[in-house]
């Protein structure tokens, strides 16, 4: 028998203005607590959000996220809490900006696929240059042309990479390595990458043949949704040290974001394991509060081979974001007509916000090795930690938040608060405000049609960018301020667009 909301509300605490406790009992099973992150706004959505599933209000199939949250507290083997980032929302089984931590050393933890996303190793990716806003306002059309020109978008797009069966197999099993080796990237790229841009758990052979007749021709692509490639300029600095160890200096220097992931191939992979683990749940009486939160034990059979395909996903989405930055730098280059190296146009970093990985943390005094699954959300550690590249042992990781077309874009870095709360995890970006995109129903044509004209957009298909403007999306500027006044990752850097290519 369903509860009614102000029944739910007996399981909800308010820890201080930006967490909220969801207690034992919210939903059935829960091993562990869960937590929200949110600010005064946000929370309003959160609470709306369940108020409208208490009396049945749809969410496309999907459950609102408090209750993803506490469905995911009552997975086994889950440590700590299942923790809900500031732009946490409903998705396939976990919200999306839902982190969880699985207790390696424990033999009935699982890893769910539905904790990583179908968009595996869906990321962004920053350069920098050495422009200035009134260098590119002149050309601003002509280079926003020469991206769209350069890299193809949309549903179905191709991609301009050669590639044959034998490159697939090695990118997927090397990553970045490729890309180096096949030079459409620079040594510095892999240092700041997550991971040094590749998994070496990946193994080709866990990737079907589907997914891999999905993934060939797509390399290179940017895709559609809510991807894009985006020409930014620095509004703000909040950290002038950590700006500068990036290569930023000045309000007005022109950088590029890139934004997507493993396009079919990882979709087709997350597809087969959900299929593969509903058996596995059968022979081992593995029991969830929702479906869609398949899962399987780490060490089975079919939870390894979810893990070394999902690298390999995760391996091609680094190389895909590699390839798009050959195309980006080429698209400089011509309009300039200098070089990429004579432009500056360095990797900042490349973060990812779809991915499970094994991570050494703390848990109750002891170190443990845990499974991390973060979905819509971002890895962030702190200063000196050994994971990070030299460059930025001093500052913190930076992470990469996206924005949506229209909107600011972020640049943060992580806190060892964050580390000790979220085991060094933060936000991913702006996000829709409904899965199933109400807000959209109330949007004006005309209002998308100024927007598309004051950003010099270049879109594939016009009519489909409706589903990506930023009405329908939550603030992104309340998003990261919860997380910087929650001590979770800190502020550093704004960026604002000029103009963006969407698929």
């Amino acid at each position: 028998m369903s509860r009614s909301y102000n029944d739910e509300l007996q399981y909800l605490d308010k820890i201080d203005k930006n967490c909220w406790r969801i207690k034992k009992g919210f939903v059935p099973n829960m091993q562990v607590e869960g937590v929200f992150y949110v600010n005064e706004s946000l929370e309003k959505l959160m609470f709306e959000e369940l108020r409208n599933a208490c009396k049945g209000g749809g969410f496309g199939g999907f459950l609102p996220a408090m209750k993803q949250i506490g469905n995911v507290a009552a997975l086994p083997g889950i440590v700590h809490k299942s923790i809900g980032l500031p732009d946490c929302h409903s998705g396939y089984g976990f919200a999306i900006g839902n982190m969880a931590a699985f207790d390696m050393s424990d033999p009935n933890a699982v890893v769910s696929p539905g904790g990583v996303g179908f968009d595996i190793n869906c990321g962004v990716r920053l350069l920098r240059t050495n422009l200035d806003e009134g260098d590119v306002q002149p050309v601003k059309e002509q280079l926003a042309q020469a991206l769209f020109d350069h890299i193809p978008v949309g549903v179905g797009s191709k991609g301009v990479i050669p590639m044959t069966a034998k490159d697939l197999e090695e990118a997927l099993e090397m990553g970045v390595d490729w890309s180096l080796r096949e030079g459409y990237a620079w040594a510095e790229d892999k240092e700041h990458c997550e991971e040094y841009g590749r998994m070496l758990q990946a193994d080709p052979n866990k990737v079907s043949s589907k997914a891999k007749k999905r993934g060939l021709p797509q390399l290179g692509t940017l895709g559609a949704g809510n991807h894009y490639a985006e020409i930014q300029v620095v509004d703000e600095i909040y950290n002038d040290y950590a700006a500068k160890k990036m290569g930023i200096d000045h309000k007005g220097q022109v950088c590029v974001m890139i934004h997507s992931g493993s396009r079919g191939l990882g979709h087709q992979v997350a597809t087969d394991a959900l299929v593969a683990m509903e058996k596995a749940m059968k022979r081992d009486k593995i029991q969830v509060n929702d479906r869609q939160l398949a899962c399987a034990r780490i060490f089975s059979e079919e939870g390894q081979d979810y893990l070394k395909g999902m690298a390999a996903a995760g391996n091609y989405a680094w190389v895909n974001r590699s390839s798009m930055t050959f195309l980006t730098r080429q698209a400089f280059a011509k309009v300039f007509t200098t070089t990429p190296d004579d432009l500056d146009m360095h990797v900042i970093y490349d973060v990812s916000h779809n991915i499970a990985k094994v991570e050494e943390h703390m848990v109750d005094g002891k170190q443990k090795t845990l499974l991390l699954h973060r979905k819509g959300s971002t890895r962030a550690f702190p200063p000196h930690h050994p994971l990070i590249p030299v460059d930025y042992q001093l500052t913190g990781q930076p992470v990469l938040i996206g924005g949506t077309m229209g909107t600011c874009s972020y640049v943060l870095t992580g806190t060892e608060q964050g580390m000790t709360e979220t085991f060094g995890t933060t936000c991913h970006g702006a996000v829709r405000l409904y899965y199933t995109s109400v807000a959209l129903l109330h949007l004006s044509v005309a209002l998308l049609h100024l927007s598309v004209a004051l950003l010099h957009l270049s879109v594939a298909l016009l009519h489909l960018c409706r589903f990506t403007a930023p009405e329908s999306y939550k603030n992104v500027c309340d998003v990261v301020n919860t997380c910087h006044d929650a001590g979770i990752s800190k502020k550093a850097i704004k960026l604002r667009p000029i103009a963006v290519i969407k698929g």
